[in-house]
């Protein structure tokens, strides 16, 4: 049910759950960036080559791959700590520490001369800043009622852009005054704020739904019809069709489903493209690190909060394709900045006012983007649905980002950031197909 004014649609905020989504939205921001632009700073200041940066975007692959051990985060009870926390906030608390050691691991190594152990340690973060998201993602959508899924969306992003400002702002000054380790030991420490709001928030309920029963009734049938498949066997083929089994099957008997996948990879990929050169752009163009942070991380903040509230509001009112569509026009058009500041140069405004578009229309979209994710999960199969959803965007992202680098050594940045605004279009067309779709036709989402 749409909200009836737009006084309405941003009273949502003010809701305790969806606070504590910004708290967990940090949680979820913080990893990125020190696996990301971040990192990637430290490996220019090294002499890593541009190549080798661009590259380094495919450590982040256990965020495509995730989707492989979400039916285990979904379903398997941990000894001790389930009971003492519940299902969602057990695997959190788990994820969360596993993430805490290995940025530790991470700051503990010099990619100048450890650049192998610095990609290693970087793919560990990476694994459990995803496992974190499984579990994050699901609760979120969890503990949410329908009408609060966009503002959860829109201030999930808020959150995640202040993790990412920690990360990317707050590790540059450390980085700057106190050197690479202790900045990435500071942002280890930082991983306690997620753990801190799961345990001041309640366990969601756990939901079902008739069909989940349904199919899960069918497989209990099949099992005893085979008297020969009893105790652990039974057991065992029973976890994994309701586990692993179920969740894809469900999504794959909707309609259109594979245009969604398909929409999906492709809806940010020109934003990727861009952002994974973004840093060794600013570098090369002679701006410092202070410059980068106070610019692009400080000041772009608050043009990323501008443009995620903004996005929460408008997909509340005109539903989640429109808001789709809007955010992935402005998204696109907003690359166009690069391309004027490569023609600048070091010019600390015209830096200003490319991040100010980029941070803005990305922030709209994202949170149209997320909400379109949350509205695709069968709250019985929350984890592993919404896994693969958000595994599918950043599997298109990592394998067309990780050709950035070669990109860019072959083009100029007006170039590059022009190919960058063409990589939008595909999505934008398959979306546009998508909302052409009769009514029927749309698979589970409200407009």
């Amino acid at each position: 049910m749409k909200p009836s004014s737009w006084s309405q649609a941003a009273s949502v905020y003010l809701d305790r759950r969806v606070l504590a989504i910004l708290f967990l939205g940090f949680s979820e921001g913080l990893p990125l960036a020190l696996t990301g632009s971040t990192l990637s700073v430290w490996l220019r200041e090294g002499g890593v080559s541009k190549t080798a940066i661009g590259l380094f975007a495919l450590v982040t692959m256990p965020y495509a791959l995730k989707f492989v051990w979400a039916p285990l985060i979904d379903r398997l009870r941990l000894p001790v700590v389930t009971r003492l926390f519940g299902r969602r906030r057990g695997w959190a608390l788990v994820a969360q520490a596993g993430l805490m050691a290995a940025l530790v691991g991470l700051g503990s190594t010099n990619p100048v001369t450890d650049l192998w152990w610095t990609a290693m340690l970087a793919v560990v973060v990476a694994f459990f800043s995803a496992s974190q998201d499984i579990v994050v993602d699901a609760y979120r959508v969890e503990v949410l009622e329908e009408h609060q899924q966009a503002a959860g969306a829109a201030i999930l992003v808020l959150g995640y852009r202040f993790g990412m400002l920690a990360a990317g702002a707050g590790a540059l000054y450390l980085a700057e005054f106190f050197g690479w380790h202790v900045a990435y030991y500071v942002m280890a420490g930082l991983v306690a704020v997620g753990m801190v709001t799961i345990l001041l928030n309640r366990e969601p309920k756990v939901a079902d739904s008739a069909e989940s029963r349904a199919r899960e009734r069918h497989v209990a049938d099949w099992l005893a019809a085979r008297p020969h498949l009893t105790g652990w066997k039974a057991d065992l083929l029973a976890w994994i069709y309701g586990a692993v089994v179920a969740p894809f099957v469900e999504f794959m008997t909707r309609p259109a489903w594979a245009a969604v996948l398909l929409f999906i990879a492709c809806y940010k990929l020109g934003d990727v493209l861009a952002g994974v050169m973004a840093a060794p752009f600013y570098v090369d163009l002679g701006f410092e690190k202070t410059e980068i942070a106070n610019v692009t991380k400080l000041f772009g903040l608050w043009a990323t909060i501008a443009g995620g509230l903004i996005g929460g509001v408008l997909v509340g009112r005109v539903g989640v394709l429109r808001g789709l569509l809007a955010g992935g026009l402005m998204q696109m058009l907003s690359n166009l900045g690069y391309v004027m500041l490569a023609q600048v140069g070091h010019d600390v405004s015209a830096l200003a006012v490319t991040v100010a578009l980029e941070n803005v229309c990305g922030g709209i979209a994202t949170a149209a983007f997320v909400a379109y994710l949350s509205s695709l999960c069968n709250t019985a199969y929350t984890a592993t649905q919404y896994a693969l959803l958000s595994s599918f965007y950043k599997l298109g992202g990592d394998l067309f980002g990780a050709s950035s680098g070669w990109l860019a050594e072959r083009m100029d940045w007006s170039g590059f950031f022009l190919l960058s605004t063409g990589g939008a279009l595909p999505g934008l067309l398959v979306l546009l197909w998508l909302m052409t779709r009769p009514r029927r036709d749309e698979v589970a989402v409200k407009v």
